[in-house]
Order: C-alpha cells, then sequence, then structure tokens
C-alpha cells in the first residue's frame, strides 16, 4: 500500500502486515491522546477505539490536533475518528463518547485489545483502567503530567517506580503499588511545573487547571504511539 511505503522501508512487510491487524485503544483525546491517535493511523494500525467523553472548545485549540474552528464543538472522539477516517479510509475507527470508568469497564472490556494507550487525566479512571487490563494481561502504557510544562525533551519513557518530581506519578505509583502492581510503563516529565495564572475557572471536582502549550503533549502523544507500536511489533523486546 502505497500510503505506507515509508515505514514499510524501515519496518518490513511483515511489521506492516502486524499493525493493520492490529486493534490499539485510545482513552482520553485531549492535547496527548490525540496525537497518539494521529501517529497510530499514519503507521498503519488497522483499528482504532477512540474513547473521550469531552467536547471541542476554543480553549483547546492551542494543542489539540483535532480541535479546529471547524470541529468546534464536536464531541473529541467523533472528531478524532473523522480525522482518522480522512488519512486512512481503510481503519476501522471506534468512537466512543463517554468517559472511561469503572461504571462501564465491563462494555469497554467487550472489545479485544492489543494494546491500550491511557491518556486519562482523573486519577481514579486511570488507576481503574490500568489495574483492569493488567488484570486481562492486556499492554497498556499511561501519560503521566505534562501541564504547565515547557521542555518535551524531559519526557521519557521509564517504568513508574523510577518516576520522581512527578506529583501525578506519586499518586499512582503509591495507588498500584498498595494494589501489588509495582512495574508499568509510562510516560512523563520530570520537568519542574510552572505555576500557571488562574485565568479560567476549574469544573467540579478539580482544585485547578493547568496551562498547557502547543509542543509538548503533543510529543507526549507522539511518543506514546511510538511505544505502543514498538511494543506491539516487539521491537522493544516484548
Amino acid at each position: 500500500m502505497e500510503q505506507f511505503i515509508r515505514s514499510e522501508m524501515l519496518l518490513g512487510s511483515e511489521a506492516m502486515e502486524k499493525l493493520r491487524s492490529a486493534h490499539v485503544a485510545v482513552v482520553g483525546v485531549g492535547g496527548v491522546g490525540g496525537f497518539s491517535v494521529e501517529a497510530l493511523v499514519r503507521a498503519g494500525v488497522g483499528e482504532i477505539t477512540i474513547v473521550d467523553n469531552d467536547k471541542i472548545s476554543r480553549s483547546n485549540l492551542n494543542r489539540q490536533i483535532a480541535a479546529l474552528h471547524s470541529t468546534l464543538g464536536q464531541f473529541k472522539a467523533e472528531a478524532a475518528a473523522a480525522r482518522a477516517l480522512d488519512i486512512n479510509p481503510h481503519v476501522i475507527v471506534h468512537p466512543r463518547v463517554l468517559l472511561y470508568s469503572a461504571d462501564n469497564r465491563e462494555s469497554f472490556f467487550n472489545a479485544s485489545y492489543d494494546y491500550i494507550v491511557d491518556a486519562i487525566d482523573l486519577v481514579s479512571c486511570k488507576l481503574d483502567l490500568i489495574i483492569s487490563a493488567k488484570e486481562r494481561n492486556i499492554p497498556i502504557i499511561s501519560a503521566l503530567g505534562v501541564g504547565n510544562k515547557l521542555d518535551p525533551g524531559q519526557l521519557c519513557v521509564t517504568d513508574i517506580s523510577k518516576t520522581q518530581s512527578c506529583p501525578l506519578a506519586r499518586v499512582i505509583r503509591k495507588e498500584l503499588r498498595d494494589r501489588g502492581i509495582l512495574h508499568h510503563k509510562v510516560i512523563y516529565s520530570s520537568e519542574p511545573a510552572l505555576k500557571p495564572l488562574p485565568m479560567e475557572q476549574p469544573p467540579p471536582g478539580r482544585r485547578s487547571i493547568p496551562g498547557s502549550v502547543s509542543w509538548v503533549p503533543g510529543a507526549a502523544g507522539l511518543m506514546l504511539a511510538g511505544e505502543a507500536i514498538k511494543d506491539i511489533l516487539g521491537i522493544n523486546g516484548t
């Protein structure tokens, strides 16, 4: 397929066929997850489930790849799905307009996934997704906090046990450890977080809204997708 010939030049035909038959779920398609969907589709992944319950707003335009003036007000999952099909009309895409949580866990896991990309913001939902995936032996990688950061060069792929200087990583690490999970693959930044100006009212249940720029979340999302692809193909030794 000519569309993927540049990838095939590096990965080979067998790898491209493996990607075509792979099913990856991306949970959370904001600044991070949207770029993950983009990279997965452009890499030739054949089936993608996209999960998010939010709509595109004007404040998303600075960093979210599906956020355009033409998509304002659309559900992020549906806008990302439409974009995926415009990139590759042959991709099988399942947009799911919902907030992943324990309440809809069984519905989500009714499908068979080869890999899960976790780009969820909420701690309780993120923990449930990680734990549920591990119970089912589904490979999963998680993005940790990239808000209030400016340096994408400090993003790294590591085990949750090796994370430092990240409040979200600290919480997730402790909660997983309390449940007997000592190892989990993550992308995080060791950069000290900046303090954002209080320019936007946080929604119910959140103490503040992080500031975010165009280049850090996208870099994290691309890294998430790259790790997922390399894991599926066994390039990372998995």
